[in-house]
């Protein structure tokens, strides 16, 4: 997922996909402990659109916050 279509999303939108993000992490962890996955760089993929989400969080708290 691409930074511009990061901040295109609604803040709800926002939080919908970091919960959902959040939780595809997990899981994939969790199913490459029991047997190693097809493609182990979707987690390294994965943990990057998670912290591209929340720094566009932030980046609006503060936003929010100066205004």
């Amino acid at each position: 997922m691409k930074y511009s279509e990061i901040q295109a999303l609604s803040l709800e939108e926002l939080k919908e996909r970091l919960n959902a993000e959040t939780s595809s992490r997990q899981s994939l962890k969790f199913a490459h402990s029991i047997s190693p996955l097809e493609n182990p760089l979707r987690i390294t993929q994965n943990r990057k659109v998670i912290a591209k989400l929340k720094t566009e969080l932030r980046k609006r708290e503060l936003e929010g916050a100066s205004k």
